[in-house]
């Protein structure tokens, strides 16, 4: 950890182009949560994510809510980070943590880092408190990478 920005990481097999497909569509994110809290993604009007796209996501966490989320970082096949919260007056009280995926192509595949990013959100204080912050969502976060790569390692590549 650095600051407030959380980074796992896993080398994978597969190439970016593949991992890319999945993280850039938002209806296969519940397939790879390694949470448990994703329930189903929301209808955005866009097929596949891309800069500025807001997509929703139904979560449950004891009880069921959902989240809006903005694409803020977009590299095809590199890099793809959406930011969540509400939009309009609930923005500046819980609005701001930044999921990031990037992805290293390598002669074997790809590196594949996933960071949660607290440096914006309005809400940091209470997420470095105790294990929420170093120990579940680091664990989430390298089950979210292995269901990538078993979910990717059965996908052809770019023929």
């Amino acid at each position: 950890m650095k600051g407030n920005v959380l980074t796992v990481e896993r080398k994978m097999a597969a190439g970016p182009e593949v991992i890319f497909d999945v993280l850039a569509d938002a209806s296969k994110h519940p397939l790879i949560d390694g949470s448990g809290m994703l329930q189903g993604a929301k209808a955005s009007g866009a097929e596949r994510l891309s800069l500025g796209v807001t997509f929703g996501m139904g979560m449950k966490l004891v009880v069921s809510y959902s989240t809006v989320n903005t694409v803020v970082e977009f590299d095809e096949n590199r890099r793809i980070a959406w930011q969540t919260g509400p939009k309009g007056k609930l923005e500046r009280f819980v609005a701001g943590r930044i999921w990031r995926f990037e992805l290293e192509p390598t002669a074997e595949g790809t590196i594949v880092r996933e960071s949660w990013d607290i440096t914006p959100d309005h809400q940091r204080v209470l997420l470095k408190l105790g294990d929420i912050y170093s120990g579940k969502t680091r664990r989430d976060m390298e089950r979210t990478l292995a269901r990538l790569d078993e979910l990717t390692s059965t996908v052809e590549g770019p023929g």
